[in-house]
């Protein structure tokens, strides 16, 4: 058992954790929790360690299902992982799985570009929604949040496992637009986001939740589409403009029961 805070193996995880540049360095991240092992045992080649409380094994179902993974792990105390661990309550379970996004589809016909998404919760609320609609791939531009930060990867909910996500440059992105219609999120567009014919190949820029889209995003975009409101009203938090807007998406394509 890990009992001691200077051990080398602990400094890694926090530094993890809190270091962008390390991570991406490492080409590693952390996920905390029962919910992730489960997720991770469809992808066991991702893993690179795990540590838990011996508490947390002592239950059988835990116990068998850390029995999968060929690396096993290391038991740590209490204290440890509370250290180890980004949120104030640890879990009795975490891990460093490796960065290796979904590559992208030769032909996406539905793409999210986030637009300097500085906002940790909504980063990941809104790669949670992107998974669930099915979107191909979801583009960062180069000063958004980072997609492994610890609270992306607690609101995206394991969606990195299921949807591209990648950090690209502006030239890079009107590559990947081409041929697609491409629509930016602005509270005051000319055109309601439920007039777009949204079965066509698409794409949809969300931006910056004080500035909205950049000047980068407006120049690849055809045209701005808006969410009508009430006179008055603030503008939506762009997490949730983004969900509106992708399960209109899925309510046209059909892509669920009853859509």
């Amino acid at each position: 058992m890990i009992s001691s805070l200077s051990n080398p193996k602990v400094k890694y995880v926090r530094r993890l954790q809190a270091d962008r540049r390390f991570r991406h360095r490492q080409q590693a991240f952390v996920v905390e929790g029962t919910r992730w092992l489960k997720e991770l045992l469809a992808h066991p080649q991702l893993l690179r360690q795990i540590f838990y409380r011996e508490e947390w094994a002592a239950n059988p179902a835990n116990a068998r299902m850390l029995a999968q993974f060929d690396i096993g792990g290391q038991s740590v105390s209490e204290e440890v992982l509370a250290v180890m661990s980004a949120t104030e309550t640890a879990p009795g379970i975490l891990a460093v799985i490796a960065i290796e996004p979904i590559p992208i589809p030769l032909k996406p016909t539905l793409i999210i570009v986030l637009d300097a998404i500085s906002d940790p919760g909504n980063l990941g609320t809104i790669l949670r929604t992107s998974a669930a609609t099915g979107v191909d791939v979801a583009l960062l531009g180069p000063r958004c949040v980072d997609p492994y930060n610890p609270k992306v990867i607690r609101s995206a909910m394991g969606a990195h496992l299921r949807l591209p996500v990648h950090q690209v440059d502006w030239a890079h992105i009107s590559k990947l637009l081409h041929g697609l219609q491409v629509w930016f999120a602005a509270g005051d567009g000319p055109l309601k986001y439920t007039a777009v014919d949204w079965r066509a190949p698409s794409a949809i820029i969300v931006g910056n939740e004080a500035h909205g889209a950049g000047e980068q995003a407006q120049i690849v975009a055809k045209d701005s589409i808006a969410i009508p409101m009430q006179p008055g009203t603030e503008s939506l938090n762009v997490a949730i403009a983004a969900s509106v807007i992708l399960f209109e998406v899925v309510r046209q394509r059909g892509l669920v029961n009853n859509a």
